[in-house]
């Protein structure tokens, strides 16, 4: 198969949508309490607001504008407020959904908020990040009536509406502490999973010291997603939150180096630790031409442009390659951000190349969508073979293979089967490698009894609890490379047997 392109959809601005959705919200609102089950499948899925994608093809500036008072309250009215509440079982957190979408279409967004507080401190990110459409929206009853799940009541940007509100409005209250109990626990990285467990054990009176390898808190939500999807002063934001609950943030300090993990409790005094240091060993394809100039893990691509901001030229000193014709190897959100990001540096032409079909791939539809509104070319049932450089061995072309799908994989996905004698040769200055992540090895290989798998990703029970006493872990590190609210689910379980084992 070759590149491929698709006409999108027309491009509707925000004032277009308020307007249809302010008409819509006056014929709903005297009814709103008594809408049929009927009614409300009626009404259509408000479309999220965002860029022009000619325009923001050269900025940085965030694609997706966020839901308007009266979208968010028409979207609410979708739901069908079903008392067995499956989408609550698709989220990993087990927010109240029904609920606090009820609040919205009542306009009371302030008991909406509230609700979600209850069990996630990070509704604005994972408002924006989490594949919804995987989790509480596959759930949805509303999307398995109307035989869709781009149909189901959108919850995610529901709960990004509400979280920005706040936020907007200065009505930010960090959850309230027990007293002090004297205890202390040491949670290691500050990404989704950290944070979570932090919020949850400090929320019980427990001393909590975050120790965060790199300068900046927030994990891959700061060094992996780029700023035109999550903006880094929402993250910061957030993370305001558990500084004002008490919680003392230590950055550059990278445990099993600046100190071993068990010292913290041996020598430092913590009664139990969590460790949720993610998961940032970058894969590679292992071929031919890896080792060229212009071959990037997108976890160094995407760290130089968002950690680091070199997309800013004028007011940051670190580097980035500007490559004119960019191959991005991978069909994931990593993939999808590495390629949008090469668009916005300046690439005149952007080829994402995956061996499967679109079908398969595991990023959103939505990042899909945006990548091929910004002219993204898509390369499906095609892998790199070998990356081909110059005398001076820089990148200057890939060659590729094709593909057709055999049966399926222990993933459940249909094998990809190479197509012999198919190879072609594509001419690029630049190739990003996006093919997932490992554990990083180094508290595997610093901490003396710590069991890990083959892959170097730490075991735990149910509970969360290692193979060592007071241990607990969560997140990338438990899971590999997984989702937001995923991780943050396993920051609440190990949260949960922390203070459970502190409780005595």
């Amino acid at each position: 198969m070759s590149s491929e392109t698709t006409t999108s959809p027309r491009h509707r601005s925000l004032e277009e949508l308020t307007a249809e959705a302010r008409n819509l919200l006056a014929k709903l609102e005297p009814r709103r309490t008594s809408l049929t089950a009927k009614e409300r499948l009626a009404i259509p899925p408000q479309e999220m607001p965002s860029q022009d994608p000619i325009t923001r093809r050269r900025n940085m500036n965030e694609v997706a504008l966020g839901y308007t008072a009266e979208q968010a309250r028409v979207e609410a009215m979708r739901c069908l407020g079903c008392r067995n509440a499956p989408c609550v079982r698709g989220c990993p957190v087990r927010i109240r959904i029904p609920d606090f979408i009820a609040a919205i279409a009542a306009g009371d967004f302030a008991s909406a908020i509230r609700i979600i507080k209850e069990n996630s401190l990070l509704p604005a990110v994972c408002g924006r990040v989490c594949p919804q459409e995987t989790q509480c929206q596959k759930e949805c009853t509303v999307g398995r009536s109307l035989k869709n799940v781009d149909k189901a009541v959108m919850i995610g940007r529901l709960e990004r509406f509400v979280a920005d509100w706040e936020r907007e409005n200065g009505l930010q209250k960090p959850p309230a502490v027990k007293p002090e109990t004297g205890r202390k626990v040491a949670v290691v990285g500050s990404g989704p999973a950290g944070i979570t467990c932090a919020a949850d054990v400090r929320r019980e009176g427990h001393a909590v010291t975050m120790f965060e390898a790199l300068h900046k808190t927030g994990g891959v939500m700061v060094y992996g997603i780029p700023e035109f999807r999550l903006p880094k002063k929402i993250v910061e934001n957030e993370i305001s939150i558990l500084s004002a609950m008490g919680v003392k943030i230590l950055t550059d300090f990278v445990v099993g180096r600046t100190r071993p993990l068990m010292d913290l409790m041996k020598k430092d005094g913590y009664d139990a630790v969590f460790v949720g240091s993610g998961a940032g060993l970058p894969k590679f394809m292992e071929i031919e031409g890896e080792n060229l100039v212009g071959v990037f893990s997108a976890n160094e691509y995407l760290t130089r442009s968002n950690l680091m901001k070199s997309y800013d030229s004028d007011n940051a000193d670190t580097p980035i390659m500007r490559a004119r014709k960019v191959a991005v190897l991978g069909g994931g959100n990593v993939a999808m951000d590495a390629a949008r990001t090469a668009v916005r540096l300046g690439s005149e032409e952007v080829h994402l190349i995956y061996r499967r079909t679109e079908a398969e791939m595991p990023a959103r539809v939505e990042e899909v969508l945006h990548a091929r509104e910004e002219g993204v070319i898509f390369h499906l049932l095609q892998n790199a073979k070998r990356i081909l450089g110059d005398a001076a061995g820089h990148v200057s072309a890939i060659e590729c293979l094709r593909y057709e799908l055999g049966e399926p994989d222990e993933s459940g996905r249909r094998r990809p089967v190479e197509i012999p004698g198919s190879e072609f040769v594509m001419p690029v200055d630049a190739v990003i490698v996006a093919i997932g992540n490992e554990s990083n090895p180094l508290i595997a290989h610093t901490t003396p009894g710590l069991d890990v798998t083959p892959r170097g990703n730490i075991i735990v029970d149910e509970t969360g609890r290692t193979s060592l006493e007071g241990v607990c872990a969560g997140g990338d590190i438990v899971l590999g490379s997984a989702t937001v609210i995923l991780a943050m689910g396993e920051g609440r379980r190990a949260a949960a047997t922390i203070n459970r084992q502190l409780a005595g």
